[in-house]
Protein backbone atom coordinates (compact mmCIF):
# COMPACT_ATOMS: atom_id res chain seq x y z
CA UNK A 1 0.00 0.00 0.00
CA UNK A 2 1.62 3.61 -0.88
CA UNK A 3 1.70 6.13 1.10
CA UNK A 4 -0.91 7.98 -0.25
CA UNK A 5 -3.50 5.34 0.18
CA UNK A 6 -2.14 4.78 4.04
CA UNK A 7 -2.81 8.32 4.84
CA UNK A 8 -6.72 7.97 2.77
CA UNK A 9 -7.24 4.73 5.18
CA UNK A 10 -6.27 6.82 8.32
CA UNK A 11 -8.45 9.64 7.52
CA UNK A 12 -11.16 7.83 6.65
CA UNK A 13 -10.93 5.72 10.10
CA UNK A 14 -10.84 8.81 12.07
CA UNK A 15 -13.60 10.73 10.04
CA UNK A 16 -15.87 7.48 10.89
CA UNK A 17 -15.03 7.17 14.35
CA UNK A 18 -15.88 11.38 14.68
CA UNK A 19 -18.90 11.07 12.89
CA UNK A 20 -20.17 7.82 14.80
CA UNK A 21 -19.73 9.72 17.92
CA UNK A 22 -22.08 12.27 16.82
CA UNK A 23 -24.81 9.94 15.20
CA UNK A 24 -24.51 7.92 18.61
CA UNK A 25 -25.26 11.61 20.68
CA UNK A 26 -27.43 13.81 18.43
CA UNK A 27 -29.13 11.05 15.87
CA UNK A 28 -27.38 12.62 13.07
CA UNK A 29 -23.84 14.52 11.95
CA UNK A 30 -22.54 17.56 9.93
CA UNK A 31 -18.98 18.13 8.50
CA UNK A 32 -18.87 20.50 11.08
CA UNK A 33 -19.02 17.17 13.49
CA UNK A 34 -16.44 15.61 11.89
CA UNK A 35 -13.96 18.60 11.22
CA UNK A 36 -14.09 19.00 15.12
CA UNK A 37 -14.12 15.74 15.91
CA UNK A 38 -10.26 15.59 14.23
CA UNK A 39 -9.24 18.38 16.45
CA UNK A 40 -8.85 20.40 13.40
CA UNK A 41 -10.78 23.25 14.47
CA UNK A 42 -12.14 23.84 17.88
CA UNK A 43 -15.78 24.53 19.44
CA UNK A 44 -14.30 28.05 20.24
CA UNK A 45 -12.99 28.54 16.57
CA UNK A 46 -16.13 27.62 15.05
CA UNK A 47 -18.26 30.15 17.50
CA UNK A 48 -15.76 32.94 16.46
CA UNK A 49 -17.10 31.71 13.08
CA UNK A 50 -20.58 31.67 13.80
CA UNK A 51 -20.15 35.26 15.16
CA UNK A 52 -19.37 36.59 11.85
CA UNK A 53 -15.47 36.90 12.98
CA UNK A 54 -14.20 35.05 10.32
CA UNK A 55 -14.78 35.51 6.85
CA UNK A 56 -14.88 31.35 6.06
CA UNK A 57 -14.15 28.65 8.68
CA UNK A 58 -11.21 27.55 6.61
CA UNK A 59 -9.84 30.65 8.03
CA UNK A 60 -9.86 28.66 11.75
CA UNK A 61 -8.91 25.12 10.91
CA UNK A 62 -5.82 24.25 10.79
CA UNK A 63 -6.06 22.25 7.34
CA UNK A 64 -6.96 23.77 3.90
CA UNK A 65 -10.16 23.27 2.03
CA UNK A 66 -8.98 20.25 -0.03
CA UNK A 67 -8.17 18.56 3.17
CA UNK A 68 -11.94 19.43 4.61
CA UNK A 69 -13.65 18.46 1.47
CA UNK A 70 -11.43 14.95 1.28
CA UNK A 71 -13.55 14.99 5.02
CA UNK A 72 -16.32 15.24 4.07
CA UNK A 73 -16.21 13.19 1.05
CA UNK A 74 -15.19 10.19 3.35
CA UNK A 75 -18.35 11.07 5.73
CA UNK A 76 -20.79 10.79 2.64
CA UNK A 77 -18.94 7.41 1.81
CA UNK A 78 -19.94 6.23 5.26
CA UNK A 79 -23.36 8.01 5.74
CA UNK A 80 -24.35 6.17 2.14
CA UNK A 81 -22.64 2.73 3.14
CA UNK A 82 -25.11 2.98 6.13
CA UNK A 83 -27.72 4.54 4.99
CA UNK A 84 -28.17 7.46 6.60
CA UNK A 85 -30.67 9.88 5.42
CA UNK A 86 -29.65 13.25 3.53
CA UNK A 87 -30.50 16.67 4.34
CA UNK A 88 -29.43 20.08 3.94
CA UNK A 89 -28.93 23.42 6.32
CA UNK A 90 -27.98 27.16 5.90
CA UNK A 91 -25.46 29.05 8.05
CA UNK A 92 -25.83 32.75 9.25
CA UNK A 93 -23.85 34.74 11.27
CA UNK A 94 -24.86 35.88 14.14
CA UNK A 95 -23.73 39.11 13.58
CA UNK A 96 -26.03 42.36 13.04
CA UNK A 97 -25.97 41.52 8.98
CA UNK A 98 -26.79 37.88 8.91
CA UNK A 99 -24.79 37.11 6.45
CA UNK A 100 -24.43 33.74 4.87
CA UNK A 101 -21.24 31.87 6.15
CA UNK A 102 -18.90 30.22 4.23
CA UNK A 103 -16.95 27.01 4.67
CA UNK A 104 -14.43 27.71 2.53
CA UNK A 105 -11.97 30.77 1.16
CA UNK A 106 -12.78 30.54 -1.95
CA UNK A 107 -14.63 27.57 -2.87
CA UNK A 108 -17.83 27.42 -5.36
CA UNK A 109 -21.56 26.83 -4.76
CA UNK A 110 -21.40 23.19 -5.29
CA UNK A 111 -18.19 22.58 -2.85
CA UNK A 112 -19.62 24.87 -0.32
CA UNK A 113 -22.73 22.99 -0.72
CA UNK A 114 -21.31 19.96 0.08
CA UNK A 115 -20.21 20.95 3.54
CA UNK A 116 -23.75 22.25 4.40
CA UNK A 117 -25.41 18.38 4.02
CA UNK A 118 -26.51 16.46 7.30
CA UNK A 119 -26.79 13.31 7.45
CA UNK A 120 -29.87 11.71 9.68
CA UNK A 121 -30.33 8.03 11.14
CA UNK A 122 -32.64 6.46 9.58
CA UNK A 123 -34.39 5.29 12.79
CA UNK A 124 -35.47 9.09 13.38
CA UNK A 125 -39.09 9.63 12.42
CA UNK A 126 -39.77 11.94 9.50
CA UNK A 127 -41.13 14.50 11.88
CA UNK A 128 -37.98 14.20 13.91
CA UNK A 129 -35.56 15.00 11.84
CA UNK A 130 -38.04 17.94 10.25
CA UNK A 131 -37.45 19.32 13.45
CA UNK A 132 -33.59 18.61 13.68
CA UNK A 133 -33.36 20.07 10.03
CA UNK A 134 -35.20 23.36 11.42
CA UNK A 135 -33.22 23.75 14.02
CA UNK A 136 -30.10 23.71 12.31
CA UNK A 137 -31.53 25.96 9.86
CA UNK A 138 -32.55 28.65 13.15
CA UNK A 139 -30.18 31.28 12.44
CA UNK A 140 -28.12 31.79 15.90
CA UNK A 141 -28.60 34.13 18.73
CA UNK A 142 -27.20 37.59 17.88
CA UNK A 143 -23.86 37.51 19.43
CA UNK A 144 -22.45 41.07 21.34
CA UNK A 145 -19.07 40.52 22.67
CA UNK A 146 -17.60 42.42 25.37
CA UNK A 147 -13.93 42.76 24.39
CA UNK A 148 -11.01 42.33 26.51
CA UNK A 149 -8.86 44.88 24.47
CA UNK A 150 -9.60 48.56 23.58
CA UNK A 151 -11.00 48.74 19.93
CA UNK A 152 -12.93 51.33 17.84
CA UNK A 153 -15.64 51.17 16.20
CA UNK A 154 -15.78 51.03 11.96
CA UNK A 155 -18.86 53.42 11.98
CA UNK A 156 -18.44 56.06 14.17
CA UNK A 157 -15.12 55.76 15.43
CA UNK A 158 -15.92 55.71 19.36
CA UNK A 159 -15.87 52.92 21.48
CA UNK A 160 -17.79 51.14 24.70
CA UNK A 161 -18.42 48.03 26.75
CA UNK A 162 -19.68 46.09 23.67
CA UNK A 163 -19.94 45.66 19.95
CA UNK A 164 -21.40 43.78 17.52
CA UNK A 165 -19.82 42.63 13.56
CA UNK A 166 -21.24 43.65 10.62
CA UNK A 167 -19.28 43.55 7.64
CA UNK A 168 -16.83 41.97 8.99
CA UNK A 169 -15.61 45.23 11.32
CA UNK A 170 -16.51 45.54 14.95
CA UNK A 171 -19.74 48.32 15.56
CA UNK A 172 -21.19 50.14 18.73
CA UNK A 173 -24.35 49.07 19.95
CA UNK A 174 -25.46 52.56 19.02
CA UNK A 175 -24.69 52.38 15.45
CA UNK A 176 -26.07 48.73 15.34
CA UNK A 177 -29.31 50.24 16.53
CA UNK A 178 -29.00 48.25 19.87
CA UNK A 179 -28.08 50.72 22.05
CA UNK A 180 -31.85 50.96 23.86
CA UNK A 181 -31.26 46.98 25.26
CA UNK A 182 -30.45 46.52 28.78
CA UNK A 183 -28.15 43.71 30.19
CA UNK A 184 -29.29 41.17 32.13
CA UNK A 185 -25.87 38.88 34.14
CA UNK A 186 -26.26 35.12 33.58
CA UNK A 187 -26.86 32.92 36.55
CA UNK A 188 -30.84 32.45 36.34
CA UNK A 189 -31.78 30.63 33.85
CA UNK A 190 -35.49 31.10 34.52
CA UNK A 191 -35.32 35.46 34.38
CA UNK A 192 -33.17 35.20 30.88
CA UNK A 193 -35.23 32.76 28.99
CA UNK A 194 -38.44 34.70 29.72
CA UNK A 195 -36.80 37.85 29.21
CA UNK A 196 -35.11 36.66 25.83
CA UNK A 197 -39.02 35.36 25.09
CA UNK A 198 -40.64 38.16 25.86
CA UNK A 199 -37.89 40.78 23.95
CA UNK A 200 -38.54 41.24 20.51
CA UNK A 201 -34.70 41.94 20.05
CA UNK A 202 -31.81 40.52 21.63
CA UNK A 203 -28.68 38.95 21.82
CA UNK A 204 -26.03 37.29 23.87
CA UNK A 205 -23.00 38.48 25.52
CA UNK A 206 -19.81 36.94 25.32
CA UNK A 207 -16.16 37.14 26.73
CA UNK A 208 -13.24 35.59 25.39
CA UNK A 209 -11.34 33.57 28.33
CA UNK A 210 -7.80 33.44 28.30
CA UNK A 211 -7.50 30.72 30.67
CA UNK A 212 -9.28 28.45 28.86
CA UNK A 213 -9.10 29.64 25.64
CA UNK A 214 -13.25 30.17 24.47
CA UNK A 215 -15.62 32.42 24.68
CA UNK A 216 -17.94 31.70 27.80
CA UNK A 217 -21.06 33.66 28.02
CA UNK A 218 -21.68 36.67 30.37
CA UNK A 219 -25.50 37.29 30.14
CA UNK A 220 -28.39 38.67 27.43
CA UNK A 221 -29.50 41.99 26.18
CA UNK A 222 -33.00 42.38 25.91
CA UNK A 223 -35.57 45.01 25.90
CA UNK A 224 -36.35 46.79 29.42
CA UNK A 225 -40.01 46.30 29.28
CA UNK A 226 -39.46 42.82 28.61
CA UNK A 227 -36.67 42.32 31.19
CA UNK A 228 -39.88 43.66 33.50
CA UNK A 229 -42.28 41.53 32.53
CA UNK A 230 -40.02 38.10 33.18
CA UNK A 231 -39.73 39.39 36.55
CA UNK A 232 -43.09 39.66 37.19
CA UNK A 233 -43.77 35.81 35.72
CA UNK A 234 -40.59 34.62 37.86
CA UNK A 235 -41.98 36.24 41.13
CA UNK A 236 -45.25 33.91 40.43
CA UNK A 237 -44.13 30.90 40.40
CA UNK A 238 -40.51 31.01 42.00
CA UNK A 239 -42.21 27.97 44.70
CA UNK A 240 -42.97 26.08 41.40
CA UNK A 241 -39.58 26.29 39.70
CA UNK A 242 -37.57 25.28 43.71
CA UNK A 243 -39.94 22.16 43.21
CA UNK A 244 -39.03 21.04 40.13
CA UNK A 245 -35.08 21.98 40.48
CA UNK A 246 -35.23 20.01 43.17
CA UNK A 247 -36.40 16.65 41.02
CA UNK A 248 -34.50 17.47 38.57
CA UNK A 249 -31.07 17.40 40.83
CA UNK A 250 -32.85 14.16 41.86
CA UNK A 251 -32.91 12.99 38.42
CA UNK A 252 -29.32 14.05 37.14
CA UNK A 253 -27.46 12.14 39.95
CA UNK A 254 -29.55 9.11 39.29
CA UNK A 255 -28.23 9.17 36.04
CA UNK A 256 -25.19 9.87 36.87
CA UNK A 257 -25.02 6.48 39.17
CA UNK A 258 -26.32 4.94 36.07
CA UNK A 259 -23.90 6.06 34.08
CA UNK A 260 -20.73 5.15 36.14
CA UNK A 261 -22.43 1.58 36.63
CA UNK A 262 -21.81 1.53 33.23
CA UNK A 263 -18.67 3.02 32.87
CA UNK A 264 -17.17 0.87 35.63
CA UNK A 265 -18.40 -2.14 33.82
CA UNK A 266 -16.73 -1.45 30.39
CA UNK A 267 -13.35 -0.59 32.52
CA UNK A 268 -13.79 -4.08 33.29
CA UNK A 269 -14.39 -5.87 29.77
CA UNK A 270 -11.47 -3.51 28.34
CA UNK A 271 -9.34 -4.76 31.41
CA UNK A 272 -10.51 -8.12 33.38
CA UNK A 273 -7.28 -7.97 35.38
CA UNK A 274 -8.30 -4.62 37.19
CA UNK A 275 -9.59 -4.81 40.32
CA UNK A 276 -14.14 -4.39 40.69
CA UNK A 277 -13.34 -1.86 43.64
CA UNK A 278 -10.45 0.01 41.15
CA UNK A 279 -12.86 0.24 37.96
CA UNK A 280 -15.73 1.36 40.15
CA UNK A 281 -13.02 4.23 41.70
CA UNK A 282 -11.76 5.12 38.34
CA UNK A 283 -15.49 5.16 37.23
CA UNK A 284 -16.27 7.33 40.37
CA UNK A 285 -13.79 9.87 39.73
CA UNK A 286 -13.23 9.73 35.94
CA UNK A 287 -17.20 10.39 35.50
CA UNK A 288 -17.82 13.43 38.20
CA UNK A 289 -20.46 15.39 36.90
CA UNK A 290 -18.87 19.33 36.38
CA UNK A 291 -15.04 17.40 36.55
CA UNK A 292 -14.28 17.87 33.22
CA UNK A 293 -12.48 15.07 32.79
CA UNK A 294 -12.26 12.35 30.44
CA UNK A 295 -15.03 10.45 31.65
CA UNK A 296 -17.20 13.46 30.96
CA UNK A 297 -16.30 13.89 27.27
CA UNK A 298 -19.00 12.96 24.47
CA UNK A 299 -16.84 9.95 23.60
CA UNK A 300 -16.60 8.47 26.70
CA UNK A 301 -19.97 8.91 27.69
CA UNK A 302 -21.06 6.57 24.32
CA UNK A 303 -18.39 4.43 26.06
CA UNK A 304 -15.99 4.81 22.73
CA UNK A 305 -12.67 2.41 23.68
CA UNK A 306 -10.41 5.20 23.44
CA UNK A 307 -12.30 7.05 25.84
CA UNK A 308 -12.21 4.81 28.50
CA UNK A 309 -9.11 3.37 27.97
CA UNK A 310 -7.87 7.24 28.69
CA UNK A 311 -9.82 7.02 31.95
CA UNK A 312 -7.98 4.12 33.12
CA UNK A 313 -4.20 5.51 32.14
CA UNK A 314 -4.86 8.60 33.92
CA UNK A 315 -5.81 6.46 36.77
CA UNK A 316 -2.83 4.34 36.22
CA UNK A 317 -0.31 7.48 36.28
CA UNK A 318 -1.52 9.56 39.41
CA UNK A 319 -1.69 6.15 41.44
CA UNK A 320 0.47 3.11 40.42
CA UNK A 321 3.58 5.78 39.51
CA UNK A 322 6.12 7.84 40.26
CA UNK A 323 4.25 10.49 38.18
CA UNK A 324 3.07 13.16 40.82
CA UNK A 325 6.39 12.90 42.84
CA UNK A 326 8.39 14.16 39.65
CA UNK A 327 5.71 16.69 38.82
CA UNK A 328 6.70 18.20 42.61
CA UNK A 329 10.43 18.26 42.26
CA UNK A 330 9.98 20.34 39.00
CA UNK A 331 10.47 17.62 35.99
CA UNK A 332 8.79 19.26 33.06
CA UNK A 333 5.28 17.31 32.78
CA UNK A 334 6.56 15.52 29.34
CA UNK A 335 9.78 14.30 30.76
CA UNK A 336 7.92 12.84 33.52
CA UNK A 337 5.20 11.50 31.36
CA UNK A 338 7.81 9.62 29.41
CA UNK A 339 9.93 8.36 32.37
CA UNK A 340 6.31 6.57 33.91
CA UNK A 341 5.55 5.25 30.35
CA UNK A 342 6.80 1.50 30.65
CA UNK A 343 5.57 1.75 34.23
CA UNK A 344 1.46 2.79 32.47
CA UNK A 345 2.17 -0.16 29.97
CA UNK A 346 3.40 -2.63 32.44
CA UNK A 347 0.22 -2.19 34.60
CA UNK A 348 -2.22 -2.25 31.31
CA UNK A 349 -0.75 -5.22 30.41
CA UNK A 350 -1.43 -7.26 33.25
CA UNK A 351 -4.62 -5.93 33.21
CA UNK A 352 -5.44 -6.73 30.49
CA UNK A 353 -4.32 -10.57 30.69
Amino acid sequence: MGNDEATGSRLAGRVARAAHEALTLRGHVTAIDVITGLRWSYIRDVETWRQGRADSLERVTAVNAAKMADAVALLREWALARGLVQGESTYVSGGRDRRPLRFTVDGGEEAERAFRVHWFSPELSEARRKRLAEREAQPPDLTVVAPLEPWTCAGCGDTGPHHIMEDDRPHCLTCADMDHLAFLPAGNAALSRRAKKESVLSAVVVQFNRRRKRFERQGILVEEEALARAEEQCLADEEVRLRRRERDRLRREAGDVEFQAELAAEIRRLFPGCPPERAETIALHAGLRGSGRVGRTAAARVLDERAVTLAVVASVRHLDTDYDRLLMAGVPRQDARDRIRDRIDQVLTAWRA
